[in-house]
């Protein structure tokens, strides 16, 4: 940047600064255009555009645009394989959940097929059980009539004998006199209706 002070511009009075630019000259009062809007220099700059963009478009047509064109297929591709595998897999899945589930469904009958063959198991133990404890009870109970009955035939044997001697007893002591069994046996067997 070109400082100018006072003493500078009145030792040479003959240049003027420009106040907006700083530039010295009768060019920085505005004399020169703007280079690219010069109409002298409009061919070159035409030229040199067209150059460049020639150059730019080779670029871009060569090496540019292939890159991102082989850059775009390979994304393609490495997402159709993606895809695929994940076909594949979802797939593979399918078929695991699908086997899970006829194993579970067999595993279920199974289970079903054991406990119904426990519970029949264990009905046939209960009946078994339960006819052998009627069988002892059954045993028992006749044991039981068998000696009912014959505790039942002993007592009445042995009424008769305990009804004579009571009898003979109770005439000895009421009545005071003395009985004979033939007399006693007799009057019992009148008295039951033998």
């Amino acid at each position: 940047m070109l400082v100018v002070t006072e003493a500078h511009a009145q030792s040479n009075p003959t240049e003027g600064t420009h106040s907006e630019t700083g530039a010295h000259g009768a060019d920085a009062t505005g004399g020169g255009d703007f280079p690219p809007f010069d109409q002298s220099t409009f061919a070159s700059q035409l030229l040199w555009l067209a150059i460049t963009f020639g150059l730019f478009y080779l670029l871009m047509s060569r090496v540019i645009v292939p890159r991102i064109g082989s850059i775009l297929e390979h994304r393609r591709d490495r997402i159709a394989q993606d895809l695929d595998e994940a076909n594949r897999l979802k797939e593979e899945g399918d078929n695991a959940i699908a086997a899970y589930e006829q194993e579970l469904a067999e595993a279920r009958k199974k289970a079903a097929a054991i406990a119904e063959a426990a519970r029949e198991k264990a009905k046939a133990a209960a009946n078994a059980e339960r006819t052998a404890t009627e069988a002892e009870l059954s045993t028992k109970m006749a044991e039981a009539e068998k000696s009912i009955a014959a505790i039942k035939a002993k007592a009445l044997a042995d009424v008769d004998t305990i009804a004579e001697e009571t009898a003979s007893d109770l005439v000895k002591h009421l009545l005071g006199g003395s009985v004979t069994k033939a007399e006693v046996a007799d009057a019992i067997r009148a008295a039951s209706g033998k």
